[in-house]
């Protein structure tokens, strides 16, 4: 004989179970879109590593020169490096160049 009306307590309980599994899955996809998209937005806004070593080298500040001569050389050495680093055009390190001999 068939059973009519209400599901009984095991009928109940899968029905829960499906209703809990569906819910976790869904869940855990939010999760993890919400992370993927987190994740994105988070290398968009951060400079990338190599940038970041190259704004470093170039804002070191050279020690003292002994004396005027040594100095204009430090400062080209600098100038060659952050061209040769690439944070440096060579039109920018033409006027650079020319500015610091000028002076």
């Amino acid at each position: 004989m068939a059973r009519i009306g209400r599901p009984g307590l095991v009928g109940t309980m899968a029905r829960t179970a499906v209703i809990s599994g569906t819910a976790t899955a869904v869940s855990g996809n939010v999760a993890r879109r919400q992370a993927r998209r987190a994740q994105a937005q988070q290398a968009q806004q951060a400079p990338p590593p190599q940038q970041v070593a190259m704004q470093a080298e170039a804002a070191r500040v050279a020690p003292p020169a002994a004396s005027a001569g040594d100095d204009m050389m430090a400062k080209l050495g600098q100038l060659a490096q952050m061209h040769s680093a690439g944070i440096l055009s060579d039109d920018e390190f033409a006027q650079a160049k020319a500015k610091l001999l000028a002076s």
